[in-house]
């Protein structure tokens, strides 16, 4: 994969790309490039190497910089001093503890000896440790995502002295490969034009700092009425992108294969429909725009298709239990291997509203097993949770968790028990990981699997689990993964909040105790004198001011504590937490919150996000949070604040509802608490009814070339013209936004005609309300390009094609649902 893309928005000076260019040519072609990689081998005892100022520190991310030759700081006024009394441009590196491709880069280059020679001569080098800086991470990620179109760690940054970005990337080799420059020539390219080229540097700094602060200034622009209308467009947007064959969500049959992660608010916001029985499915008058419009699986059906092959798949630890963080295939089959706090804190929860909605024993023991493995590797001693388990061992990632076949009989024997387990776990099948390796998963449930032995499935269960007891013993014996073991606030509410509701549904006493150890342990050890929260502890230090999400997750866990136990202690320190949210983060022009407070230090820019990710956002939390303690203590004004923070994100609930699942939660629960505002959203949203998305798109298709020219073997070009209607717009491919659904031209299976390469437009660019930046649309008359190649072996030529152009129509208030259209073509055929 080509990782490396310049992406031209106007900002890249064109002295830094010359000597970008410059710099790869001269690899390319054997010149000098002033540095380069070393083969010195990485030192065998870090400990006997000089320390840099990292040293100091307590993650455990920057802690293993320590011994780096590059000379570090952390992020702080020091180094900024630094870089503006020596002149120097700033190399700002952000990464995690569990991120592979950060010790990637760390044992290619940073440990390099001439390359960190190099870094320290013309640059001040500043690491980031994400997890405990998540407001550095955003500010500097969405300025590399307005320079190449995506992000990752580990990122890479260059800045003037006063923290303005001007270059990025993520990961960069130590040599020019696969398309990517070598981190010396990057370094290269960006000391010359840094020299050469100040004032051209300079004012792509300013750009680029205009941008990433229009990008994250969120202005609301008009508000749109607050309708349930809203969840039931967010359940059928989450339809559109659902997988039917394996479960979760994003899956495209353009590409097919896309790493797949857990998601889990969308999960919980499934639940929480399918408990309220208002979901697309029954028909009701609350129905939004989307959900009038498309048929598909419901939300309970959706939750229930996605646990069953994740919690099969590989991402499940089937030893030891918890999850890994996401999945690079399809079917949930190979994991990246790192274990995160947060994922498998959200994960328990839902598995333990999926078995209080069900039954299902399944979800119990899915959440029973999480717990398992969070009591056994991720709990502090003294009551707090640790954050990551890092995914390599010995520079392999997956090498702690991945069996060959002989190694599986080495533990289990040769006899019924290898074949058991082997026909269970999918030993018997082609090796999933390299190496002629395995990551263990279930092809076939196990119900089916007792079935097809001639077994109940509790008997099954009693034969498969001293066998895994014993792989797992086994497993033990190798080097483990790397420990993150500091406590961060906002997580640890998470998993507050899961054993508290596990301690509510299953009954078991020792998930009440871990909650409230939990609680204990962060109310003692992470609080100022005058009552605020701090971000991290780790070895008997707290630092760091706590952000939004810290003071949401945590009074979500309390609140959560409070639902399980009744303790009316808990309900009281939420309450004050969230006094302190109110007065220090609330966004008392527009509503919402921001991520940092008040009296935060200053920074390029303010964020205020409302997107749900891979952690519900602070702004979502916090509107749900508000309206459980409104219900809890009686008191209204609570209630008054959700409701301005909802109005404030009405324009991308309206817009994009399954962008902000979790916020959806939120407004649900603020109208069952406010009748008189769902009297007046229900009024609102059944007062126009919207059109149907033939109604909003035409299409038509015609055949370019001669039809005399057509013959198998051949290629010809077809022309698709889209007319949308006026008011409304498709988003362009790309679309410029994980949130806006592209418009993609497929091909309907024929006989030997494929679908060689599409031409599409660029689109127009539009700022959306909620929005500061603009995506690309298409909007009235709109001409895309399709050229088709007729296989050699093809009999003939086929009669007809049909082309489908799969789209979501909007308005700037509110989107269709996502649909398809077909575009048929007749082909004029002579004899052949």
């Amino acid at each position: 994969m080509n990782r490396w893309k310049w992406r031209s928005i106007g900002f890249a000076s064109l002295a830094l790309a010359l000597a970008l260019v410059a710099g790869l040519w001269m690899a390319t072609s054997g010149g000098p490039v002033g540095l380069g990689a070393s083969d010195e081998p990485r030192a065998a005892e870090a400990d006997e190497r000089p320390t840099n100022r990292l040293a100091e520190e307590t993650s455990p991310y920057l802690l293993q910089h320590a011994h780096n030759p590059v000379d570090w700081y952390p992020w702080g006024p020091e180094a900024f001093a630094k870089a503006k009394a020596e002149g120097k441009p700033i190399f700002l590196s952000i990464g995690y503890s569990s991120c592979y491709w950060c010790h990637v880069m760390e044992r290619e280059s940073f440990e390099d000896e001439e390359i960190a020679s190099y870094m320290n001569e013309h640059f001040v080098n500043i690491k980031v440790d994400r997890e405990e800086r998540p407001d550095v991470d955003q500010i500097y990620m969405t300025a590399v995502q307005a320079i190449t179109g995506s992000g990752g760690w580990p990122m890479s940054v260059f800045l003037t002295p006063d923290g303005r970005p001007f270059f990025g990337g993520t990961y960069f080799p130590p040599e020019p490969r696969r398309g990517m420059p070598g981190f010396p020539q990057i370094l290269a390219a960006v000391a010359t034009a840094w020299r050469e080229q100040r004032d051209a540097i300079e004012r792509d700094a300013d750009r680029l700092t205009g941008i990433v602060r229009r990008s994250m200034a969120n202005a609301a622009g008009d508000t749109v009425p607050l309708s349930r209308s809203m969840a039931d467009d967010g359940v059928a947007a989450l339809a559109g992108r659902f997988d039917p064959e394996y479960g979760g969500f994003g899956y495209s049959s353009n590409n097919p294969n896309h790493p797949k992660f857990p998601e889990p608010s969308n999960l919980i916001f499934l639940l929480d429909q399918h408990r309220r029985g208002e979901g697309r499915a029954e028909g009701g008058p609350g129905q939004g725009v989307i959900a009038r419009q498309l048929a598909g699986p419901g939300p309970l059906e959706m939750v229930v298709e996605t646990l069953d092959h994740m919690s099969r798949g590989g991402i499940r630890d089937h030893l030891a239990g918890g999850y890994h963080r996401y999945s690079t295939d399809r079917s949930w089959a190979v994991p990246h291997f790192e274990k995160m706090l947060y994922d498998n804190a959200q994960l328990a929860a839902v598995f333990v509203e999926a078995y209080e909605q069900t039954g299902d024993e399944r979800w119990r023991h899915e959440a029973e097993a999480i717990f398992t493995f969070v009591a056994e590797t991720l709990t502090d001693p003294e009551g707090g949770f640790y954050s990551t388990l890092d995914a390599e061992t010995d520079g392999e990632e997956g090498a702690y968790y991945v069996w060959s076949r002989d190694q599986v009989e080495e533990v289990l024997g040769g006899g019924e028990d290898l074949e058991l387990f082997a026909r269970v776990y999918g030993l018997d099948g082609e090796p999933n990981f390299e190496g002629e390796r395995y990551v263990l998963h279930l092809p076939e449930p196990l119900a089916e699997q007792a079935e097809a032995l001639g077994l109940t499935p509790k008997l099954l269960e009693a034969r498969l689990g001293p066998l895994r007891a014993r792989l797992l013993e086994a497993r033990r014996v190798r080097e483990a993964p790397r420990l993150d073991d500091k406590v961060l606030t906002s997580w640890n509410g998470l998993m507050i909040a899961a054993y508290s509701d596990a301690h509510r549904v299953l009954g078991e006493e020792r998930y009440r105790e871990a909650a409230e150890r939990a609680a204990d342990f962060l109310l003692a050890n992470l609080r100022t004198d005058d009552g605020g929260l701090l971000r991290s502890y780790r070895q008997g230090q707290a630092k760091l001011a706590a952000y939004l999400d810290d003071y949401a997750f945590l009074a979500h866990g309390l609140l959560r504590l409070h639902a399980a136990t009744g303790d009316e202690g808990r309900l009281e320190q939420a309450r004050e937490l969230v006094d302190r949210m109110i007065a220090d983060f609330a966004d008392t022009e527009s509503g919402g919150f921001f991520f940092t407070a008040d009296d935060h230090e200053s920074l390029l820019a303010r964020p205020k996000d409302p997107i749900d990710g891979a952690l519900p956002s602070g702004n979502s939390v916090a509107i749900c949070v508000l309206v459980a303690l409104a219900e809890a203590s009686g008191e209204p004004r609570y209630l008054d604040q959700a409701g301005r923070a909802l109005e404030a994100f009405s324009p991308i609930l309206a817009r994009a509802p399954a962008g902000v699942p979790m916020m959806v939660v939120g407004l649900e629960e603020y109208l069952d608490a406010r009748p008189e505002a769902a009297a007046r959203a229900a009024k609102g949203g059944d007062a126009q009814t919207p059109p149907a998305n033939d109604e909003v798109l035409t299409a038509a298709a015609t055949l370019l070339d001669d039809p005399a020219s057509i013959v198998p073997g051949g290629t010809f070009e077809v022309a698709l013209s889209l007319d949308v209607a006026p008011g409304w717009h498709l988003y362009a491919n790309p679309s410029g936004s994980d949130l806006a659904r592209p418009t993609v031209v497929t091909l309907a299976p024929g006989p030997g005609a494929t679908l060689a390469t599409v031409e599409y437009p660029e689109g127009e660019p539009m700022v959306l309300a909620g929005s500061t930046e603009p995506l690309p649309v298409y909007e009235g008359k709109v001409r895309l390009t399709a050229r088709v190649l007729l296989a050699e072996d093809a009999d003939g030529v086929p009669d007809h094609l049909t082309f489908r152009i799969d789209y979501q129509a909007c308005n700037d208030r509110a989107c269709l649902a996502p649909a398809m259209l077909a575009a048929p073509l007749r082909l004029a055929t002579s004899p052949q």
